[in-house]
């Protein structure tokens, strides 16, 4: 299309030059050209669009099909700035980062959407929640259409948007308040040309010396108002596109249809648009002819002004329209995790006041390609609140807490979960997986861990029941403090009505399951060694481990270790 106008401008140009001989040809020839160059730009304008729209929906689809084969880790947006290495869990199940769960999840181009959706990654619902969630899921995961349309509209912003800034913006108090002056800036210039072209000069330098003095007197503040929204005109005309879309969905859910019924009757993408068109208009200031006439008539002052009472009309319903949209964000996100997965469950949840329990069939790390996934069972209860898990290096335990982790976290969003079958009762997780040492708060590695464990042991007498996963244990200490303190830790949790798994290499640590009250149970990941090469299944069996292979992993690597 760009050569073919290049074509057209010169071959007119040419045409003129040998055809036209009078000035009104030469004028015909102008008009004609004008208005095919104008008619020529519209089309090109809307053919760019169109290849760009399909550039998004190919980086849109592309994106799915990473993720179905495993290929997504880190090409999506981490979400590292909701890690948190105090939280109960996030650092250990990976809910951050490159290859994390947001990673995989996330499909929210708003902030208000990624704040929503890693606030339901470190939360546990509530569980009326977690069923209202479940059945939005279900809904979205079916608009194939609708999730399509949301993401594409969201991906025309360079980034993703900023809505907390529009939502600071709209809290602000009103900066000009005077209709009788909003009146007055309008209607001045008007008298002050009409009198000017009527030969009146002395009032015409007096209405022009009122202007000049009401500019003046607001220029602060309309500078101010002109220039903090935050947003630019782009992602408002996105922001409003999205809500139109939204507010299209026709769903049936309670949760989504509640949703709608929060918006006060006003269309949030009307409301929007106009916004961002008010802005269109600040921007404009650059082009010529509006900078020509600026001035004279106030311009800015006046968009200031209606903006205002934009702020008035509006304001207060930015933060429930945002919250609104946010929250659709994040089911969508899960909505569509859920359709690229359609065979992972939604877990049922026991009723309360059930003690609290976790029955596993097949579970898989949902963070793993699936094809590579070993699935194993899991079961904790009144009768076996805790699970001593031993193995030797690499055999799978800590991926093991790791995947009971994770899934947790997908069930308590009301997400569907990666295993045959999923049953719990409502619960909170604290897991001591990957603490690490830090040079900044001047804490050793030990005191790090023993940290986490004092806050899990707090977190378990909260009242909400609690899944705790202790991966290696007091690790960094000698084994006869290490033997006391863990066995002390276990019965803590338990008698706070916690339950969960620990994982160790030390054989001693396995007596600690069984003296409990009720016992728990002992399992083990084993290896084989085939041909100078270790090999694991990944099979979780009951039962202490009985051999290790860490002398043997040292001598594949070309440590000379004897004995």
């Amino acid at each position: 299309m760009g050569n073919a106008r290049a074509l057209f401008l010169f071959g007119m140009l040419a045409m003129a030059a040998v055809v036209c001989r009078t000035q009104a040809a030469w004028g015909f020839a102008l008009m004609i050209l004008l208005v095919g160059l104008g008619l020529s730009g519209i089309w090109h304008v809307r053919i760019e669009g169109a290849r760009n729209a399909a550039r998004r929906g190919i980086r849109f689809y592309q994106s799915g099909l990473e993720r179905l084969d495993g290929t997504w880790f880190g090409k999506g947006s981490p979400g590292t700035e909701f890690f948190d290495s105090h939280h109960p869990y996030a650092a250990d199940l990976d809910m951050f980062g490159a290859g994390s769960l947001f990673e995989l999840v996330n499909a929210a181009q708003t902030q208000n959407g990624r704040t929503t959706l890693a606030a339901w990654l470190l939360e546990p619902a509530l569980p009326g929640e977690i069923v209202a969630r479940q059945e939005a899921i279900k809904e979205l995961s079916s608009k194939v259409d609708f999730r399509e349309r949301l993401g594409l509209l969201a991906a025309e912003a360079q980034s993703w948007i900023p809505t907390e800034t529009l939502l600071s913006w709209a809290r602000h108090p009103r900066l000009l308040k005077s209709n009788p002056v909003r009146v007055t800036l309008f209607w001045l210039p008007w008298a002050s040309l009409a009198l000017l072209l009527a030969g009146q000069w002395p009032w015409c330098l007096g209405a022009l010396s009122v202007q000049y003095a009401l500019g003046r007197f607001y220029k602060r503040r309309v500078e101010k108002l002109t220039r903090t929204l935050g947003l630019v005109q782009h992602d408002l005309k996105c922001l409003a596109d999205i809500f139109e879309c939204v507010e299209a969905g026709n769903f049936n859910s309670e949760r989504l249809r509640r949703m709608e019924g929060e918006s006060g009757g006003v269309r949030a993408s009307e409301a929007i648009q106009r916004l961002a068109t008010l802005y269109s208009w600040i921007a404009s200031g650059g082009n010529p002819l509006i900078a020509a006439i600026r001035g004279w008539f106030l311009l800015e002052t006046q968009i200031a002004f209606a903006v205002e009472t934009w702020r008035a009309q509006f304001g207060m319903m930015v933060e429930p329209w945002l919250r609104n949209l946010g929250e659709i964000e994040a089911l969508s996100s899960l909505a569509g995790y859920a359709f690229e997965h359609p065979a992972d469950p939604f877990p049922e949840f026991l009723p309360a006041p059930t003690p609290a329990e976790i029955q596993a069939e097949g579970l898989k790390h949902p963070l793993m390609a699936e094809t590579k996934c070993v699935g194993n069972d899991g079961s904790l209860g009144p009768d076996c609140r805790l699970m001593v898990v031993s193995g030797s290096n690499m055999s799978g335990k800590s991926t093991y807490l790791r995947t009971i982790g994770v899934n947790l976290v997908l069930a308590l969003a009301g997400a569907p979960v990666r295993a045959r079958k999923f049953r719990l009762t409502h619960m909170r997780i604290g897991a001591s997986i990957r603490t690490v040492d830090s040079i900044h708060e001047g804490t050793s590695r030990f005191y790090a861990e023993i940290t986490r464990l004092g806050q899990i042991v707090k977190l378990a007498g909260q009242g909400i029941p609690l899944v705790f996963l202790l991966d290696e244990i007091l690790g960094g200490t000698n084994s006869h403090d290490r033997r006391i303190g863990a066995g002390c830790v276990a019965r803590a949790l338990v008698q706070r009505g916690a339950l969960g798994l620990i994982t160790t290499h030390d054989l001693a640590l396995a007596q600690i399951a069984e003296e409990l009250r009720p016992p728990g149970a002992n399992y083990h990941f084993e290896d084989q060694l085939l041909n100078g090469k270790m090999s694991f299944d990944y099979r979780l069996r009951p039962g202490v481990v009985q051999k290790s292979n860490a002398l043997e992993l040292m001598r594949s690597v070309g440590l000379d270790v004897t004995g």
